[in-house]
């Protein structure tokens, strides 16, 4: 259905003095249907001007705010716009339901802190709304205080803040929210703390460019899914330790150094997602420290049942496994390993293999012009990953491997030397393959598909019902 503008349809409705506005003459829940489809709520506000029949019908829309800010120094559009966002609110506040607010890069400094007083005002206590995104880019360091009064609010149910300072001074009451989102901030354990005390209905918790904070405790049997994106702190001696015993999905993403898990400490961990790098300040002198940092890491989710490695944990087991480290077993169903395609990190590839016996499902993730540190080389040359593979191949099965997928998969035979032998490999061994799934980036039936089709099919498979597809992208 097209949805007109308000200067289209008042043409529409005010057809003529002889003739009849059939559209004004619709029943209101069809008229507010159409409103509520319309993109815009500054447009459904100025359906006002179509005539009686309309002056008041946009105040029953659900309408949600968005205010987005331009990218741009320049005073007056930023006063501007600042400007507009007070006289949307003013009409707004008529409406009868707001279900969500809304606001995306605004520069913000302390100067214009009493704007941002007014939205979180209207949002928590004018409109009510269920969803809030406050979302702040920080100038010269300086955050937002969120006021005492928003941390009590029993209708909010999506909460995500970046650069507002949370120190709740007294209890704090989101007995209705579900999800939260927290970005560069300075948490201490007292805050998250009343945080988490306060929103026993809590389902999500994402927490994004933080420091401050030294132990994150989750008692709450609702509380199950938990992602970590770049936790940062200037003493290395901090360390954040997560402690969930109901947490079953935990991801760590980014630089994230000093994490400290505990198998113990997750006991119903079912899905655990590495996509993280270590950085310490001397590279050199603190390796063994980001090895010992990660076997801690792989320890305290050998118990889970899905797991996810990035590009740096490959490259660090494959070091690990060259000195002689082997991963905890596991009867892990689901892994998916994400490789740097320059260089063949078999050694890690097949070292956690090995300690997954169980396993059913594996996706190989390829990530081509990766800026790794290439550390690899410091310790063994390709001549001698051959050999070690060689060895490797003749030792190794997956009796309950099913399905493996090669996900974006592209360039030349050359480019991918090391994956095809990765592939080789897995389709030789894995005796109860029932598909393999090459999800690629080249064009369909061109010269270098079909080349490559005819590579990978052209590897023997130990399984007789093994199923090869390909796929785009």
């Amino acid at each position: 259905m097209e949805i007109q503008s308000p200067m289209k349809l008042k043409r529409l409705v005010v057809i003529g003095r002889h003739k009849k506005d059939r559209i004004s003459d619709l029943p209101d829940a069809i008229l507010l249907h159409i409103l509520s489809m319309v993109p815009d709520g500054k447009q459904v506000v100025r359906t006002s001007v179509l005539g009686k029949r309309w002056r008041s019908l946009w105040m029953s829309v659900p309408m949600s705010i968005d205010f987005n800010f331009p990218q741009t120094e320049n005073l007056v559009v930023t006063l501007d716009y600042l400007s507009s966002t007070l006289t949307e609110l003013h009409y707004c506040k008529s409406c009868d339901k707001i279900p969500r607010f809304t606001i995306g890069g605004f520069r913000y400094e302390h100067c214009y802190a009493k704007y941002v007083d007014l939205w979180v005002s209207f949002a928590t206590k004018v409109a009510k709304v269920e969803e809030f995104l406050l979302g702040l880019l920080s100038i010269n360091d300086q955050t937002y205080d969120f006021p005492s009064y928003a941390f009590k609010n029993s209708l909010l149910k999506d909460l995500e803040l970046r650069n507002c300072q949370l120190n709740p001074r007294t209890t704090v009451d989101w007995t209705n929210l579900s999800s939260l989102k927290i970005g560069y901030i300075d948490l201490t354990d007292d805050a998250m703390e009343k945080i988490l005390s306060g929103s026993p209905n809590l389902k999500s918790l994402e927490l994004d460019n933080f420091s401050g904070l030294q132990r994150l405790e989750i008692n709450s049997v609702k509380l199950t899914q938990v992602m970590i994106e770049s936790y940062y702190n200037d003493n290395d001696e901090i360390w954040l330790e997560i402690v969930a015993p109901h947490l079953q999905h935990l991801e760590v993403l980014e630089l994230c150094s000093e994490i400290r898990i505990g198998q113990r400490n997750v006991p119903s961990l079912v899905t655990a997602i590495f996509r993280l790098n270590f950085n310490f300040e001397n590279e050199e002198q603190d390796l063994e420290m980001e090895f010992s940092c990660l076997k801690e890491l792989l320890h305290s989710v050998a118990h889970v049942q899905n797991l996810e490695l990035g590009t740096w944990c490959i490259e660090c087991l494959s070091i690990l496994e060259l000195k002689g480290w082997r991963p905890p077993p596991s009867s892990r169903k689901f892994l998916e390993l994400n490789l740097a395609v320059i260089q063949l990190d078999f050694p890690g590839i097949y070292s956690f293999l090995q300690s997954s016996s169980d396993l059913e499902t594996l996706i190989i993730g390829c990530w081509y012009n990766h800026n790794e540190r290439n550390l690899l080389a410091r310790y063994t040359d390709e001549d001698e990953l051959s050999e070690r593979f060689e060895k490797h191949n003749v030792k190794c099965s997956f009796s309950h491997l099913k399905t493996i997928t090669i996900n974006n998969f592209s360039g030349s035979s050359s480019e991918n030397k090391f994956v095809l032998q990765l592939v080789k490999y897995l389709l030789k061994h894995a005796a109860m393959l029932k598909e393999f799934v090459i999800a690629s980036t080249y064009q369909w039936m061109s010269p270098e598909y079909r080349k490559m089709a005819q590579k990978l099919l052209s590897f023997p498979m130990s399984s007789p019902h093994a199923s090869v597809v390909f796929s785009d992208i």
